[in-house]
């Protein structure tokens, strides 16, 4: 049993690390989010007595992306956590006291592109999605050690592209993740690219802005309604029996992604 204050009053929780990373099966007890995330959108969090972990800023990558969460580490299972060397010793402490396992990379990120995407993994059921010319060689072995099987993709910020909607269906604007996630009974809604901020680059992904906190319940960081696809994408979830939460009213931006770690335990 935890303890911890929230709001003014004390919460007793009882956590669980979640089964398969990215999947929760409750309500989401703890994420990981970009440091510099907006005050709303993490007292939207708070208000859903949701604990977040903060990321620390990278400054070997450049500014719009540099406290990413799903840039700077790859949950290999919610409590085992492979951290990029640029990082591993801001996070090992924070993520050591939930009991997570932390696992430092072999890749040291670096500036631009294809030398930022190591740890930039997304995860559906028991599949894991990269272009695995790139990724840290520690969190492939470690994947391959607990069985999980390989969709290979172009698109090297493959989780910043990909919304997880469940363990079955995804959101993308990437025609070449589409395409391969098919092969394998994955359904997909693919959107158009564009209409999501990220600031200094002409656009950010869907998979960037979102992040399951609960069983059926998908986080975006701000208002669909922005996006030109907004209600083919409202459909998608419903016909997947997720409901959407927004967690601001603006414009949805790129986060790096709502990573969940831990769940309640009813």
């Amino acid at each position: 049993m935890i303890l911890r204050k929230h709001e003014g009053w004390v919460v007793n929780m009882k956590k669980k690390f979640i089964d398969v990373p990215f999947l929760p099966k409750e309500d989401v007890a703890t994420v990981i989010v970009d440091g510099r995330t907006s005050s709303t959108i993490m007292n939207n969090l708070y208000n859903k007595a949701i604990h977040i972990i903060k990321t620390p800023l990278c400054n070997d990558i450049y500014d719009a992306i540099k406290g990413h969460p799903d840039l700077l580490l790859h949950p290999v299972t919610s409590q085992d956590i492979v951290v990029a060397p640029n990082v591993y010793k801001q996070l090992k402490d924070p993520l050591e006291a939930l009991g997570c396992n932390i696992i430092k990379g072999r890749t040291v990120l670096k500036r631009n592109y294809p030398d930022n995407i190591a740890y930039n993994i997304a995860r559906v059921s028991n599949f894991a999605i990269h272009n695995f010319n790139y990724t840290d060689r520690c969190t492939l072995e470690l994947l391959e050690r607990k069985e999980i099987k390989r969709i290979h993709v172009k698109q090297g910020y493959s989780k910043c592209s990909i919304c997880i909607v469940n363990d079955h269906a995804i959101i993308t604007s990437d025609r070449g993740i589409a395409k391969a996630v098919e092969k394998h009974g994955i359904e997909v809604l693919t959107i158009a690219p564009g209409y999501i901020d990220l600031p200094g680059l002409d656009y950010g992904f869907i998979g960037g802005t979102s992040g399951l906190i609960g069983k059926n319940k998908l986080a975006f960081s701000g208002y669909l309604e922005h996006h030109s696809d907004y209600a083919e994408i409202l459909y998608f979830l419903k016909r997947h029996n997720v409901a959407e939460i927004f967690l601001s009213k603006d414009k949805p931006m790129d986060i790096g992604s709502i990573i969940p770690l831990l769940e309640m335990v009813y």
